[in-house]
């Protein structure tokens, strides 16, 4: 499902990722929850939420690094 606001994502993300990396999780899943309606567009077998997520977190991961235990702007 999307998600409508910061404070509805998983906990998991917003108790990791910084405020901006947050907001692009979050536009970037909804977009993909919208690209990836349809089953046919996926790549796998992944169900459209997972697929969404996979896509967020590639997002976040072109702007932002992992060091030791915070995520960090590249």
């Amino acid at each position: 499902m999307p998600y409508k606001k910061i404070s509805d994502l998983p906990e998991n993300i917003i108790n990791v990722l910084p405020q901006h990396a947050q907001e692009i999780y979050l536009a970037t899943f909804n977009n993909a929850w919208k690209e990836y309606k349809d089953p046919h567009k996926r790549k796998t077998d992944k169900s459209r939420e997972e697929t969404a997520h996979k896509v967020a977190w590639a997002a976040v991961k072109k702007k932002y690094v992992k060091k030791g235990d915070s995520w960090q702007k590249q």
